[in-house]
């Protein structure tokens, strides 16, 4: 592996940093540091899962959130725990790069210590040695994996297509992917998947007759193991999403549906059973306790790097429920031991993909770099400098939604801004140029048109409550969406634990109580409706690159987060 200085130095501090004796030989400290990944192998049938990459190929800087608010009977269990309530509860060493990996804590230090993470030919790297030990075994993808990138939705996700079949994929689910359309998935499944790539999805059905409309599973030999994975889609992508994409097609959980299904499977030989879920975490805890016969979940959605299997007993025995991160970020390895036609034992590990640790795989740089050529100028634009850390990922405004809200207000002379609660989207650390790149990285969907809105006080009360409820719902089948909507120049009070029209107080704009009566101009994007896309609008990166080029540096500020009520104490905030 070739290394620069800089690098070579990152891969020292991170030997120093997880206890290796350090060498002045290169390869010899490479070797140390590469016991990261020495996971041996458990058993005799092995799944490899990863979820939620929102065509992030190459390395990147992701920071994980803060704030993860778990309320009801979610409070301070798992995936909604953050910084050292999560290292406890899963005894991950603190200062280790694990913890890095898991956590925001010390973020800035610890980033710059280990480097990016990510990048799907180190990826690729992982994935060989990890297979190396366990043939036979599959890959699986959780599905948000063709949208999250300017050459993705420019390409129409071909260049993520082609990633995950050099990846070596074998099965997938999805949720983003439907807004490239029904046509364009089925054009994938049934062409350049065929025969090598399965998409399963029980839940997705014809709107008119209720046929499926993807397999609902697929039956594999792991080591003359009869393996089953069944499909579970994102269960609302015709509400966060526009339908119009997929207008002949039915979602929902159905769990009723799913039991028979598992059911059919074990009929067929099935020893194993697992759930490929992009249903998010909390949803899929609640499924596992009301279904029996599933062996795990592996689960995506709401981006959860979960260190360990969360064990849920139901009727039928108890199913391990994992979440796998985001961005490529980690490589979910789940060994099952199968004993007289059954799991007799497991062994799981979330590994982080750090890419100074992992040689980039040639065949896979080659096919990055051959996707990105006819983008990198554009790409590659320099917008502006920032001098704060920029970041998305939590329940409510990130730093770099500030900027998108700030270019709102500004760009639409506006004193109100939404901006969707999106989970995706990468970190760039202060003192980093931001690019075009960086931009589309936060915007690049299908629907990106920006509006301007009069509405009253009370309409933007309602739906700052209706997003709330999404987020906050007791019942985690009624979490229908992403994070809280990401709000500009207004100022509230949220009490997550309060009841349905409750939760939303205090509405200030200019320090002063919002009227539910007068009519407010408020700036957005990303609208759902038929209406909205024939209306069209600049696409949001656009004006956000405009705004960005004249104001040259972005300073360091506190994004507009609400004051919260009833939380204090609440280990899913930092």
């Amino acid at each position: 592996m070739d290394m620069n200085r800089r690098e070579f130095l990152q891969l020292l501090a991170i030997a120093s940093a997880v206890g290796f004796m350090l060498h002045n030989n290169e390869s010899l400290a490479a070797s140390n540091a590469a016991r990261l990944y020495d996971l041996p192998r458990h058993g005799n049938v092995s799944l490899l899962h990863i979820t939620d990459s929102h065509a992030q190929l190459n390395p990147m800087y992701f920071r994980e959130p803060e704030i993860n608010l778990g309320i009801g009977g979610m409070s301070g269990q798992p995936p909604h725990l953050v910084g050292n309530a999560l290292l406890k509860r899963f005894g991950v060493k603190p200062g280790s790069p694990e913890a890095h990996a898991y956590t925001s804590l010390n973020y800035l230090d610890a980033a710059r210590t280990y480097g990016k993470v990510g990048g799907f030919a180190h990826l690729a790297t992982l994935v060989k040695q990890i297979r190396a030990s366990r043939p036979g075994s599959l890959l699986l993808d959780g599905g948000d994996t063709w949208q999250g990138s300017g050459p993705a939705m420019w390409s129409n996700g071909q260049d993520m297509i082609d990633a995950c079949l050099e990846l070596g994929v074998d099965v997938m689910t999805m949720h983003w992917e439907c807004t490239y359309g029904a046509e364009r998935i089925k054009e994938v499944e049934e062409g350049i998947f065929k025969g090598k790539l399965d998409v399963v999805a029980q839940n997705v059905k014809t709107a008119d007759f209720g046929d499926p409309v993807f397999k609902p599973y697929v039956i594999r030999e792991i080591n003359k193991v009869p393996v089953a994975i069944i499909g579970q889609a994102f269960p609302y992508s015709t509400i966060a999403n526009p339908r119009y994409f997929v207008p002949d097609w039915s979602y929902g959980i159905q769990e009723e549906n799913l039991q028979p299904v598992i059911d059919e499977a074990r009929k067929k030989g099935a020893q194993v059973v697992v759930l490929l879920s992009h249903n998010g975490m909390d949803v899929d805890l609640k499924l596992a306790s009301r279904v029996s016969g599933l062996d795990a979940i592996l689960g995506g959605h709401t981006h959860d790097g979960i260190p360990a299997p969360i064990p849920v007993k139901n009727r039928g025995g108890t199913t391990l429920v994992t979440n796998a991160g985001s961005n490529g970020k980690f490589l979910g390895v789940l060994d099952f031991d199968v004993k007289a036609g059954k799991v007799a034992s497991f062994r799981y590990k979330l590994l982080p993909v750090f890419s100074n640790l992992l040689a980039a795989d040639a065949n896979m740089a080659a096919l990055i770099q051959r996707h990105r050529a006819p983008y990198e100028s554009k790409l590659g634009e320099k917008l502006a400098t920032t001098d704060g850390l920029l970041y998305r990922r939590g329940n409510f405004n990130g730093s770099f939604d500030q900027v998108i809200l700030d270019a709102l207000m500004k760009e639409k002379d506006a004193p109100i801004a939404f901006s969707p609660g999106f989970r995706w989207g990468t970190s760039l650390l202060p003192g980093s140029d931001i690019t075009m790149e960086d931009v589309l990285n936060q915007t690049a969907i299908t629907y990106p048109y920006t509006t301007v809105t009069e509405m009253s006080g009370a309409q933007i009360k309602t739906i700052l409550e209706d997003v709330c409820d999404n987020l906050f719902n007791p019942d985690p089948y009624y979490q229908q969406g992403g994070d809280m909507v990401r709000v500009g120049g207004l100022e509230y009070t949220c009490e997550p634990n309060a009841a349905m029209g409750k939760r939303i107080q205090d509405m200030r704009l200019d320090g002063k109580p919002l009227d539910a009566a007068r009519t407010y101009k408020v700036a957005g994007w990303a609208p759902v409706s038929e209406a909205a896309r024939d209306a069209g609008g600049e696409p949001i990166w656009e004006l956000t690159a405009r705004y960005l080029r004249n104001e040259k540096v972005v300073k360091a500020t506190a994004p507009n987060v609400p004051k919260l009520k009833g939380v204090a104490g609440n280990p899913g905030m930092i």
